[in-house]
């Protein structure tokens, strides 16, 4: 491999550990995972489509790597990806990941997961895949992931994921199945702000909001006006969608039960959204608590923010990348592969050279070797 790519993409991967024996080691790993992320980048979405990019790009890689043996073969692919230690590999990709990202200051982290359906495998008794992710809204890219058996151990997770990142500064987001007491403690040891969202699954916590909001209500209905909380109000007509947001926040009230029992937990937050489906007005509540400051405008602005992760990561990795029908299940390859993909999103994401949806720079990618070189920085 050249100095050029080795300095300007894989010296984040150096202690990436071979994972075959000697006498197994036709083509080098540094040639498979170039030649892997080439081709998500390009196009390819499974083993195969490494293989046949590979083989039709065979002369561009040439430039780059010693192809003395050839492209590896799909089985090569799926064999030393599925090999490759899961855990080693994120630490890798995290590494690259925070010179993108090299400071966390003010910027949202939504925390959310996954699962890959078709990595189901009930002859094995393998449930399907699901990868809680770290998307940062502003960077536009994923921070990094843990991969657990089930939407259950999303809980457990977290924590694991809170430890690989760097969060001084940031807003971490998690939908209520993250509203844990243990979890938002780690948030602040991390140095960063929580925005929890809050269901039945606390005792007496939505309740006691629920409550406390009522009571405010009440006040600004009857004409008193102490303690009337002000709303912030957004409004959303684009892509032919009709919403409005209205969020109001309140320090937390002395009547919160178990109030000390979370970690700096300072403010309270209500957000209705209005909208129209099929032609019917509808409407939601739903109810957050946070330790940032009790501001309807920023804690709206990160609840809204919070569901970039699904527009801008978990859509894309469905419908542009066929995550949720990847039967890649053998070792590690399921969630090797998860990985990989977030990475190609997040490339793509960064690129400000091409114009167009993701799946269109996919596109100009695979077409146009220069754009697959300003994607990977190779210059």
């Amino acid at each position: 491999m050249s100095a050029n790519v080795a300095l300007s993409f894989f010296d984040h991967f150096h202690s990436l550990q071979e994972p075959r024996v000697e006498r197994t080691k036709l083509h080098p790993l540094s040639n498979i995972v170039f030649i892997a992320v080439c081709a998500l980048l390009g196009g390819a979405n499974d083993f195969v489509g490494m293989q046949k990019f590979g083989t039709s790009k065979r002369a561009w890689f040439e430039k780059y790597l010693d192809l003395a043996q050839g492209i590896p073969s799909h089985d090569t692919f799926g064999r030393v990806i599925g090999a490759l230690n899961p855990q080693q590999f994120i630490e890798c990709f995290v590494n690259w990941v925070q010179a993108f990202a090299s400071t966390a200051s003010g910027r949202l982290v939504a925390i959310d997961g996954k699962t890959a359906r078709a990595s189901l495998d009930r002859k094995a008794g393998q449930n399907p895949l699901h990868v809680v992710s770290a998307w940062g809204r502003e960077a536009r890219l994923v921070l990094g992931q843990v991969a657990v058996a089930e939407k259950s151990n999303e809980i457990t997770a977290i924590p694991q994921l809170l430890e690989l990142l760097e969060l001084s500064g940031a807003v971490v987001t998690i939908d209520a199945m993250g509203c844990q007491k243990e979890i938002a403690s780690k948030i602040r040891e991390r140095g960063a702000d929580y925005v929890l969202a809050v269901k039945g699954n606390q005792e007496h916590l939505q309740e006691d909001i629920i409550d406390h909001f009522a009571t405010l209500d009440e006040s600004a209905e009857s004409g008193r006006r102490t303690g009337e909380a002000p709303i912030w109000t957004t409004i959303d007509n684009s892509h032919g969608r009709k919403e409005r947001r209205y969020s109001v926040a309140a320090p937390v009230p002395d009547c919160l039960r178990g109030r000390d029992e979370w970690k700096d937990l300072r403010s309270i937050c209500r957000v209705t959204r209005v909208y129209e489906e099929r032609g019917t007005s509808k409407s939601e509540v739903r109810y957050f608590i946070s330790s940032l400051p009790a501001d309807a405008r920023q804690l709206g602005a990160a609840v809204r923010g919070h569901w970039s992760v699904e527009n801008g990561l978990h859509w894309i990795l469905d419908m542009a990348f066929g995550e949720d029908r990847s039967r890649a299940r053998k070792d590690h390859a399921q969630e090797n592969m998860a990985l990989l993909r977030r990475w190609a999103v997040s490339l793509l994401r960064q690129d400000t050279t091409m114009v167009g949806s993701v799946e269109k720079k996919r596109l100009m990618a695979g077409w146009n070797e220069n754009n697959l070189e300003k994607l990977l920085g190779l210059f």
